[in-house]
């Protein structure tokens, strides 16, 4: 061996080529090279930490933890810290136990944070699934550890373990030697059993808010000697989404990308994000209708690098935060938004009604997931962006019935309704006090509809009777609504061909279906409640339709009257793909309950008190 080249004698080295004398370090992504090794280094868990250091402090340690969040947010960096935390111990100190303060490593803490100690056993829960690597778990907890104060199991993706794994594990985890402490990570809680989550002491680990994650990447980019961007952070903080180990692997991303430096072009670049500012230009040529105007910001954009269905993304992020802009204004005070977004989000939320904001919310959401699968995602988008245009001061359907209404009159020569102010119209935001051209809407109120009242007996009058008086058969479907016989009226709706009624007698033909009994059952209920004997029989004549059927075509007529009135076919002209789905009646006076009618006052009066009673 050539000991000036390291190559082999007989292999000559290569020309000019001299290897240096030590390997230089390799480099640590920056996910790895911050990641936290004690708990004052965890950002945004400061709820967990304090309970870990009061139960420490209070020797109330469980056996087992359950540690749950979002990718990123740092469970499996928890889950060590926390067993170095059971372990702390210094050379030649005292054993004070375990404890949150670790200002300087012990004897243990540098072999559990790389994952390389005899007493801390690592286990990847996705690739070891079955009941065997839980058995080896369990046959191997009864011995006591080798070096440490505990034997620690960190147990990642637990929820990937198989059923017969987990039963495995209850016994154990139920009861297991005071020398054993088991803690347990998952992204998904809901698959893990109850029966698991019941013996153990669980902590969420919440998404770190933007202003602490920004904050940490500032210290991590100073601590690197980076020059960067306020709003290339910003930009890096809303696509972590709240994630620490994301924002550091997009920031280590973008340092490679930009040469050293991180600018907000490059990260907007790398990610294929729009610019911030021209996101805000086109939202505002949206909301304005102007569509040519619209589909020139898009092309630029697109032209640039941005992805269409990020851009859509974008502009619902936008309309979100212009809508909580209008109802909650303290969220201005947000650090992570820019000057831009601030100002210009706070004078469209002056301008823009909650309709409109939550109409273009709806159609962005539907447009994202059709601009990410269609074959031409800039075509898609453009079809999205023609739906926001014209639907951004597209009036309501009652608006249009009141236009309608007004133009009718005007037509009649009759003089039209007092009519509603208009919203006003949309500034040029860029320009500040350039108002846009836009006349005003008149929108005058509606009439009153013509009300359909439904057929009702009329009140007999007051006799000493003991029972209600029952002239139809409707009176009887109605007395046992009254009387909360909802089976009964039920199959008296549906399963009732009434072939003749007269007082003390119903004769029916039953429909296909229908209970044998229901002729007895009605006979005996009548009897309860009128105190008078019925003869109810079943007929094999064909008998008059049932009373569900006879509903159901007056429903159907009633939607065809709807469909002929000449206001409603313009709205529905106006309105493409419009359907009527419902024709109300309008109560233009109180009259009697349909009880009152049949019970009279003194017996819906009894009826109400019972009811109050029940409740």
């Amino acid at each position: 061996m050539d000991a000036s080249t390291g190559t082999p004698d007989d292999e000559p080295g290569l020309p000019g080529f001299a290897p240096p004398a030590s390997a230089p370090t390799p480099y640590r992504v920056l996910a790895r090279k911050y990641r936290p090794t004690n708990f004052d280094d965890l950002i945004g868990q400061d709820a967990m930490v304090r309970t870990l250091a009061n139960a420490f402090a209070a020797k109330r340690i469980p056996q087992a933890w359950m540690l749950t969040g979002v990718r990123g947010v740092g469970k499996t960096t928890t889950a060590r810290i926390l067993a170095r935390g059971l372990n702390y111990a210094r050379a030649g100190a005292p054993d004070m136990g375990p404890t949150v303060v670790m200002p300087e490593l012990g004897v243990h803490c540098g072999a559990i944070m790389e994952s390389r100690h005899m007493d801390v056993l690592e286990m990847d829960a996705a690739s070891h699934t079955g009941i065997d690597d839980v058995r080896a778990i369990i046959d191997g907890i009864r011995y006591g550890p080798v070096s440490a104060r505990y034997k620690v199991y960190i147990v990642d993706e637990v929820h990937m373990l198989s059923e017969k794994a987990f039963n495995a594990f209850l016994k154990t985890l139920e009861e297991p030697p005071p020398h054993a402490k088991f803690v347990f990570a998952t992204t998904e809680i809901r698959k893990v059993p109850v029966t698991i989550l019941s013996r153990c002491q669980r902590f969420d680990l919440r998404r770190v808010e933007a202003p602490t994650l920004r904050a940490h990447l500032a210290k991590v980019c100073a601590a690197e000697g980076v020059a960067v961007e306020d709003e290339a952070l910003n930009a890096i903080v809303r696509a972590a989404e709240g994630s620490v180990r994301d924002s550091l692997s997009l920031l280590d991303q973008a340092i490679a990308h930009g040469a050293g430096a991180v600018t907000a072009q490059g990260v907007r670049d790398m990610l294929g994000l729009a610019d911030r500012a021209r996101v805000l230009d086109l939202f505002e040529a949206v909301m304005r209708g102007a569509v040519p105007a619209a589909f020139a910001e898009l092309r630029a954009q697109y032209d640039s690098g941005a992805d269409p269905s990020v851009v859509l993304s974008d502009l619902a992020a936008f309309t979100h935060l212009v809508t909580r802009l209008k109802l909650v204004p303290e969220t201005a005070a947000d650090p992570s938004l820019s000057e831009t977004e601030r100002t210009r989000g706070a004078e469209f939320a002056g301008r823009l009604s909650v309709r409109a904001l939550s109409r273009a919310w709806q159609i962005l959401l539907k447009a994202i997931p059709e601009a990410q699968a269609a074959p031409r995602p800039l075509a898609a988008a453009e079809m999205a962006i023609v739906r926001l245009a014209y639907a951004a001061d597209l009036p309501t359907p009652d608006e249009t019935l009141r236009r309608l209404k007004a133009e009718a009159a005007a037509s009649d020569g009759e003089a039209p309704p007092p009519a509603r102010p208009a919203l006003p119209p949309i500034p040029d935001l860029r320009g500040g006090s350039a108002a846009l051209a836009a006349a005003p809407r008149v929108v005058p109120e509606t009439r009153p509809a013509p009300v359909e009242r439904p057929v009702i007996a009329e009140r007999p009058a007051p006799v000493a009777e003991a029972g209600p008086r029952l002239a139809r058969y409707e009176d009887v479907v109605a007395l046992a609504d009254a009387r909360r016989a909802i089976l009964l009226k039920t199959a008296l709706e549906r399963d009732v061909h009434l072939v003749r009624f007269e007082p003390g007698r119903i004769e029916f033909r039953l429909a296909p279906g229908g209970r044998a009994s229901l002729a007895n059952d009605l006979a005996a209920a009548l009897k309860e409640w009128t105190g008078e004997r019925w003869a109810v029989t079943v007929s094999k004549e064909a008998g008059a339709p049932t009373l569900d059927a006879r509903a159901r075509a007056a429903e159907e007529t009633r939607r065809e009257n709807a469909a002929a009135d000449p206001l409603v076919r313009e709205a529905l002209a106006r309105f493409p793909g419009a359907e009527i789905v419902d024709v109300r009646e309008t109560a233009a006076e109180a009259r009697p309950t349909a009880e009152q009618e049949i019970l009279g006052d003194a017996d819906a009066a009894r009826a109400d008190e019972a009811e109050d009673d029940d409740l």
